[in-house]
């Protein structure tokens, strides 16, 4: 094979390589916008005025509405921080309500690394648990020496009984609890170092279950101090 030959035949495969690389990142993102079109269908039929409030952090996307009559606020935040074995995708479910409590309350559990969804490691106080509270949570204020409704908060967390449950924040501003959605594909990941999510989708019921434990634990706070006034 001549030298010509070889320059030529090695410009043919660099031509197809980059051809490739740019059908592939194409590819991507065609996948990607299909896949905001679905989850954000998938909101919509539980919260119906929803908007994209995202302001263009890698990863995450946020909607943002009203549902029974209470502001609500979701968010998915893609988790590639090195210390973790895959990326994450989350889900975070907020209702944005006045609660009456005097601090913030954070409930994580399995809290093995650092997350970036919470300010859960920022909080400096660590909160004794009650009988009744998950056995791997974690309880963290931002004010030392506040008293929380543990007993009543604890009778609404059987859902963290599940796995995928990772926390649990009230606040003064709202309750939210954030859900692992999907670890990325193994697969590419590894070959790839690309975050890429095979069962990412979000499932309306799931939606609606996490509103209406958000919803409840809520209401039954409020209702205890109002009965206390």
């Amino acid at each position: 094979m001549s030298e010509l030959t070889s320059v030529l035949l090695v410009g043919a495969i660099a031509l197809v390589v980059v051809a490739h690389i740019a059908w592939l990142a194409r590819a991507g993102r065609n996948r990607a916008k299909a896949a905001l079109a679905d989850d954000m269908a998938s909101v919509r039929s539980v919260i119906r005025d929803a908007a994209d409030i995202s302001d263009g952090t890698a990863g995450v996307v946020t909607w943002a509405g009203s549902w029974n009559g209470q502001r609500v606020q979701l968010r998915t935040i893609v988790d590639t921080l090195a210390t973790r074995k895959l990326p994450t995708r989350w889900l975070a479910v907020s209702i944005t309500e006045p609660v009456a409590v005097p601090g913030i309350f954070d409930m994580m559990m399995r809290p093995n690394s650092a997350t970036t969804f919470s300010n859960f490691d920022h909080l400096a106080h660590t909160l004794p648990k009650v009988l009744g509270l998950p056995a791997e949570a974690v309880l963290r204020t931002d004010k030392k020496g506040v008293a929380f409704p543990q007993d009543l908060i604890a009778s609404h967390t059987d859902i963290f009984a599940e796995s995928r449950a990772k926390e649990l924040l009230i606040t003064p501003k709202g309750v939210r609890i954030v859900w692992l959605l999907a670890e990325a594909e193994r697969a590419r990941y590894g070959v790839f170092r690309q975050a890429a999510f095979s069962d990412a989708s979000i499932d309306p019921a799931l939606v609606e279950r996490l509103l209406d434990v958000a919803s409840d634990l809520r209401e039954a706070i409020n209702r205890r101090e109002r009965q206390a006034a």
